[in-house]
């Protein structure tokens, strides 16, 4: 399955500034893991040493924010797009 993947401007440093990249995967896990294969590192900054989505990053495939859907195992049908949002903390 191939989908976009939307970088946030922090993490474009690992897609040599591209905003949106292709990715590949029957669920956001798979995509994930091609998209560390294909810019190395940038897994780290989204998954924790567990392998699970750090605290502070949220990760959308289309409108569903992946946490209350199935996680990692959330399917990423053909052509949907994923989008990886940093929280934004301040005052």
């Amino acid at each position: 399955m191939s989908v976009s993947v939307r970088i946030p401007t922090i993490l474009r440093t690992y897609t040599d500034g591209a905003a949106e990249v292709t990715g590949e995967g029957a669920t956001l896990r798979d995509v994930l893991q091609k998209l560390d294969a294909d810019y190395p590192g940038i897994g780290a900054r989204i998954l924790d040493e567990t392998g699970s989505i750090r605290r502070f990053v949220n990760v959308y495939v289309g409108e569903e924010d992946v946490r209350f859907v199935d996680g990692l195992d959330t399917p990423t049908p053909d052509g949907a797009q994923v989008s990886v949002i940093p929280a934004v903390a301040g005052g």
